[in-house]
């Protein structure tokens, strides 16, 4: 017989080494998959993982994009992860970078075509808070009402996909663009345009926020009393309540700043890479976070590497589509593989496996 018998605490050793057994685990599994899709699963791994960082025919467009995507994966999960901590679900990240970005785009038509230095900042702001107020209705919910965050978030991710088809064909339309959907681009307006600050490098002031929001969390979890209280109210709630935290405080603490880094990181994107708000803006980064927080920890530095990785399958996912026709729906499934496994993982790092007459008795 076999049972799962509960760690008296958990494994650390696990803890370190599921990330990597997770992702050796999802390149077998990937390439099963491929395998059953025609495709030669060992051409499939390399394109996805080694062709766009060293195949010199791909690599002088591939390595930018690495941090182009990064940058908006690390941001976001670097929010999550301080909810997630404290036990604070939030899994509308989506809709909170989907609000920023509208937010961020609209303070820039707004003033266009006015050329000033205090436009793009400014833009940050509105990105922020939009994401920051999208954020806390399931904030206000879950402290006034007790609702659930995860089912109130969530759902507030289809909302704000309406929000942004209603802005592309109504209040944001281009009125320059012969009646298509989309607003202008923002790439041709300097004073709002979020272009590569070192030529060649896809360094942008998205990617410079990742990285400041990485050291941020950092400081806040290892040398603030809240990072301290975030600890403490994710491992022991019961203790965090007899200690004097403010579990509304926190829950509205933790959902107001991992909305706000999701707005800003849709302002990053509809002012760069995106460059306009359009019906098909969103691409799944607010979802993709919560893979990278839990394959980065929920670490800072885990989650910076883990963008960086998760960055790779996207670059190299595209790369797969383009070189052996995979189709997008297997990439997406390769990704989701990776949580799957990543949590299968967990399981040992709270639990032993005990087989034979031991675990009968």
């Amino acid at each position: 017989m076999i049972r799962l018998e509960k760690r008296p605490e958990p494994s650390r050793a696990w803890s370190l080494a599921t990330p990597v057994l997770a992702v050796i685990a999802t390149m077998i599994a990937g390439g099963i998959l491929f395998a059953l899709l025609g495709k030669n699963p060992v051409d499939a791994i390399r394109t996805i993982f080694w062709d766009p960082l060293f195949n010199e025919q791909f690599a002088s467009y591939s390595r930018p994009q690495l941090l182009v995507k990064a940058g908006p994966l690390i941001l976001i999960a670097i929010g999550l992860s301080l909810g997630f901590r404290a036990g604070v679900w939030n899994i509308g990240a989506e809709g909170q970078y989907i609000i920023g970005a509208i937010c961020g785009a609209a303070v820039a038509l707004a003033f266009y075509p006015m050329e000033a230095f205090w436009i793009f900042p400014l833009m940050v702001i509105a990105g922020a808070l939009g994401g920051w107020a999208w954020a806390m209705i399931p904030g206000i919910l879950r402290t006034k009402f007790n609702t659930n965050e995860i089912l109130v978030s969530l759902l507030l991710v289809y909302v704000a996909e309406q929000i942004l088809a209603s802005m592309s064909v109504g209040l944001l339309r281009n009125p320059e663009g012969a009646g298509f959907p989309g607003s202008r681009n923002l790439q041709q307006y300097a004073s709002a345009s979020n272009g590569e600050l070192i030529t060649g490098t896809g360094m942008h002031w998205g990617v410079v926020a990742a990285f400041i929001a990485v050291i941020f969390a950092y400081v806040l979890l290892n040398k603030h009393i809240m990072g301290f209280n975030i600890r403490l109210a994710g491992q022991a709630p019961r203790a965090a309540r007899f200690s004097g935290v403010n579990p509304a405080r926190l829950i509205l603490f933790c959902l107001g700043i991992s909305g706000a880094l999701a707005g800003m990181a849709g302002l990053f994107e509809v002012a760069g890479p995106a460059g306009q708000i359009s019906i098909d803006f969103n691409v799944g980064y607010g979802f993709t976070a919560i893979i990278v927080a839990f394959l980065g920890r929920l670490n800072p530095i885990g989650i910076m590497l883990a963008g960086l990785l998760m960055a790779l399958t996207y670059i190299g996912g595209e790369l797969a589509q383009f070189m052996l026709s995979l189709p997008a729906a297997a990439i997406q499934a390769f990704q989701g593989m990776l949580l799957f496994f990543l949590l299968a993982g967990d399981l040992l790092t709270n639990y032993r496996i005990r087989v034979g007459r031991e675990a009968a008795a």
